[in-house]
């Protein structure tokens, strides 16, 4: 492969694309692609927005040419055949977070400001799933056949529950080698194990509370979060963050207002839900059960290493454990708190559930752990991952090393997989611009550039390795 011939190619390619690129990115995100489970279908198992998502998807992949199958509407997948039928795998997902609060600018349209694409989706997925189903078009278009055959998977459940995937390895098999535009650069070999917990109240008789409701994903650090209470609000002081009015006779309102961040990357955010247990506990604004509860609830929430609840802990590969508290609802007397563990591999889902529990006993609380993926390791110094740091290095040219990392992506789902950008966690944005998961999304349109490139001129070096 001439790479200095390649570079110039891409290059006019991506010019000559990139209106058409950006319209395909703003057809996906003007889809509100979240999960509703209670309005599944046998053709939309995660609902109406992921079911139009991937409609859309496999419509633009057929526009581009490429061949097309419907996975029952759990996946779907594009493919370009090559002389063999041995397969190179690409994942991305066409399903996203719910908008939350907070925004500026339309969630689910494309705003293009400053150079910037702005909405849900344009980071986390469908903006770098679009630019990578268009660096595969440009081996398309170059009129050879590839050695291997490519085979770009959408899903559809990625920010839930993998469901998706699941149902389609029962009717697929692995690619050879496989990689996940959804992460950051230059490249993720290993992933911390993901524990989604919910820790449950007694039903609580006679409390003072009675709303309490905060975040939009348990995977997320919350950003908003708003509790009704029995007080008087002329005994209540202010405080930062919080907004305390009379909502009516001895009933007080609570609205938090912290910062969103992924449950991977917990100390860019401010917990909302824990800015208003710390104000209930510290005004006593709460009943026995209550603060029981809260005492509890308060040291999962304070500390993101889980030192508050004795889950702390490290290895060599992933370094230290990272918990946030997602969610928190009250229905029928019952607290429901969800937490997300990112954990190594010195502790294991049944370790966590056993501290934790040992911990709501003495209240009547329960732990349960509806979903748990155990840690996964990719050798760094294999061919294709090395192919794949060779096209980094030669696009984007900065001096990164591959590394291991608490995010989930697909790629741990697979016998062999990896992710691959389009982050560059090393470039700052603008204060207005929200990062994936946050109100405001967006990320730089060179970025989504330079990853086009990037991905193309990794598809040809994998291709030059042997599977």
């Amino acid at each position: 492969m001439d790479i200095s011939e390649f570079m110039e190619s891409i290059d006019a390619y991506i010019e000559e694309n990139w209106d058409a690129c950006v319209a395909d990115i703003a057809r996906l995100v003007e889809i509100p692609s979240f999960e509703e489970m209670d309005k599944a279908a046998p053709d939309a198992p995660f609902g109406p927005g992921p079911r139009a998502a991937l409609t859309e998807a496999l419509a633009l992949s057929e526009r581009l040419g490429f061949n097309v199958v419907d996975v029952d509407g759990y996946a779907g997948y594009a493919e370009l055949p090559g002389t063999s039928d041995a397969q190179i795998g690409i994942i991305g997902h066409v399903d996203v977070v719910p908008e939350g609060s907070g925004w500026t600018y339309p969630p689910f349209a494309v705003t293009i400001k400053d150079g910037y694409l702005i909405g849900r989706g344009v980071l986390d997925d469908k903006g770098p799933a679009v630019a990578c189903l268009y660096a595969l078009k440009y081996w398309k278009d170059q009129g050879r056949e590839l050695p291997y055959t490519i085979r770009f998977i959408f899903g559809c459940n990625e920010e839930t529950d993998l469901l998706d995937v699941e149902y389609y390895r029962k009717k697929h098999a692995d690619p050879a080698f496989l990689f996940t535009p959804d992460a950051e650069f230059p490249l993720g070999y290993g992933e911390k194990g993901g524990y989604n917990g919910v820790l449950a109240s007694k039903r609580i008789e006679g409390g003072r509370i009675r709303e309490f409701s905060g975040g939009d994903a348990t995977n997320a650090v919350p950003g908003v979060a708003y509790a009704l209470i029995e007080a008087d609000a002329a005994d209540l002081p202010e405080r930062e963050r919080l907004t305390i009015a009379k909502v009516g006779e001895g009933l007080v309102r609570i609205d938090a207002q912290g910062r969103s961040a992924h449950a991977a990357y917990p100390e860019n955010g401010i917990n909302a839900i824990g800015l208003i247990v710390d104000y209930l506990l510290e005004n006593d604004l709460l009943s026995d059960d209550e603060r029981a509860f809260f005492e509890l609830d308060q040291k999962l929430l304070s500390h993101t290493d889980g030192s508050g609840v004795g889950l702390a802990t490290s290895d060599e590969d992933f370094g230290p454990l990272t918990v946030i508290g997602g969610t928190i609802a009250l229905e029928d007397g019952v607290f429901t708190q969800t937490f997300d563990v990112r954990y190594p591999t010195s502790i294991d889902a049944e370790g966590i559930t056993a501290i934790m529990q040992k911990l709501a006993d003495p209240i009547g609380a329960r732990i349960s752990n509806p979903m748990d993926l155990p840690p996964f390791l990719m050798d760094p110094s294999s061919p294709q991952i090395e192919a794949l740091m060779e096209a980094f290095d030669t696009v984007i040219g900065v001096d990164r090393k591959p590394f291991t990392m608490g995010g989930g992506t697909y790629a741990r789902e697979f016998t062999t997989g990896v992710s691959f950008g389009p982050e560059m966690p090393w470039v700052e944005d603008p204060s207005w611009v929200g990062a994936m998961h946050s109100a405001d999304e967006g990320v730089r349109i060179e970025q989504i550039k330079m990853a086009w490139k990037t991905y193309a001129l990794a598809i040809g070096l994998l291709c030059e390795t042997k599977l």
